[in-house]
């Protein structure tokens, strides 16, 4: 079963609009899920922090930016 990361950080909306997308589809599916903030860790700012949020499927990048609900139903249909 795969699971959906999103690379986030406080205070960004375009993050808590990805997160509540992908809280919504990974519970309709079944998919565990969860979030990490980019800013607690050097390393994920220097790679994620200017593409907030950012989707990772199974720790493989699929998206930045927005969730695209189609996609990433097809990406976890097929994980």
């Amino acid at each position: 079963m795969a699971h959906v990361t999103v690379m986030t950080r406080e205070g960004c909306h375009a993050c808590e609009v990805a997160e509540a997308d992908i809280a919504r589809i990974c519970d309709e599916l079944g998919v565990s899920w969860s979030a990490k903030d980019v800013d607690a860790d050097p390393e994920l700012r220097a790679e994620y922090g200017d593409r907030v949020p950012v989707i990772l499927i199974d720790d493989r990048e699929h998206g930045y930016w927005k969730v695209e609900e189609p996609r990433l139903r097809a990406a976890l249909s097929t994980a």
